[in-house]
Order: structure tokens, then sequence, then C-alpha cells
């Protein structure tokens, strides 16, 4: 019964059009509340979850990026892309997804990546003749890049999660190849609108084959 209270009322607070960090938030309220948990405790828990300073990274990547996008670093990343892929036939894919890696290595955050690269690239790769929806989908797929390539945000939730047992230094490490294998991928994926499908079935295979290289390293590092 204290789980059906916990995710109904998250659910009916989803349903009622509650954004989603409030609904998590009101539903775990009530749940505590439910097993007659006190509410100074909760309070106090929330608190405690919160009073951490490696959260303050995450609303300064958050800044930082709104301040380059609206500073106009957006628009001299994206030449710095068109230098290196800008004059392939087609290339404003291409353009995009290295700009995205470019910004993702500074911002952190996806979010200030979409909305600063694709302010800008959208409008003109449906001016070269792209479809909008082609754009659209290709600056959302190169944004989650800087999901992994550090600074990203997202790793110092998961060693905040972990209880600092991973550092957030480690795992910024670590998102580096993964990070750019990924970038690749999706220029790989693009690769038909830009190289033909037979180069870019090459540079997909690629990466898949990186992927299941450091997947097989992996395993046998974990069994040794």
């Amino acid at each position: 019964m204290d789980i059906l209270v916990l995710l109904g009322s998250f659910v009916l607070l989803c349903a009622l059009g509650l954004p989603v960090a409030y609904a998590l938030g009101l539903s775990a309220i009530f749940g505590a509340l439910w097993i007659d948990l006190p509410l100074e405790a909760i309070m106090l828990k929330i608190s405690d979850g919160t009073d951490d300073f490696s959260l303050l990274a995450i609303p300064f990547f958050v800044l930082a990026g709104g301040i380059m996008a609206e500073g106009g670093m957006a628009n001299r990343l994206i030449n710095l892309a068109k230098v290196f892929v800008g004059f392939i036939r087609g290339g404003l894919a291409l353009v995009n997804i290295l700009a995205s890696t470019l910004f993702g290595c500074i911002s952190g955050s996806s979010v200030a990546d979409t909305s600063a690269i694709g302010s800008v690239m959208i409008p003109q790769m449906v001016k070269a003749g792209f479809p909008r929806v082609f754009a659209t989908n290709v600056t959302i797929c190169g944004s989650v890049q800087a999901l992994l390539i550090p600074p990203s945000h997202n790793a110092v939730i998961y060693s905040l999660a972990a209880g600092g047992t991973v550092s957030v230094a480690h795992l910024f490490l670590a998102g580096i190849l993964p990070g750019l294998l990924f970038g690749l991928w999706w220029h790989g994926f693009c690769g038909p609108f830009v190289f033909g499908w037979h180069l870019a079935w090459a540079v997909i295979w690629f990466v898949l084959d990186w992927f299941g290289t450091l997947d097989i390293a992996q395993k046998r590092l974990s069994k040794g």
C-alpha cells in the first residue's frame, strides 16, 4: 500500500500537469507522511540532500551555457566547426554535431547546448534545404554529447548519488572517449545526407567495433 500511495500520487500530479520535479518531491512527501514520518524529519532530509558544495557546479554550468549562448560564443564555435567540415557538400549537419561537441566541452549542459546551437544552426540548415524535422533532430541528438563529455554535470550528480565512492575527476576522464565516439557515431549517421551510404556505414561500424573492443577489455579487466 505504501508504494501504491507513492506511485499513485506521482501519477496523479503528473496527470494534473505539475512539472515532474515538483511531482517527484510532493509524491515523496505524501509517501513519507503516509508511513507516519514527522514532517520535520522530511524537511531535514531534504536540506541534507541539497546541502552539498559540489551541487553548485550544476547551476554554474547552466549559467555558463546561457552566457555563452547570449554572448555570441555559439556563433564562434559554429564558425570553427565550419573550418573543419563546412567545406563538405551538405556538411551543415556535420557542423551542427561538431559545434555541439565543442559547446558541450565548455558548458556541460545538453539543454544549453540545444538552445545555443539550435537557435543558430536550425535556420541555416532549413535555408540550405534540409528538412526542418531533420535539422531539429540532429540538434537534439548532437546535444546529448554534453551528458558524456566533461564537464558534464550529470557526472557530478552521479558522483553525489554514489555517495562519493566514485570521484568526479574519474567520471570526467571516463566520459571523454565515449562522448567523442558518440559524436563520431552521429557523423556517420548523418553521412547518407553528406557522403553517401557506403562511407556512412563504414564510420558507424568503426564506432561499433570500438565500443565492442572497449567492452571486451573491460570484462577482461574485471575478471583479472
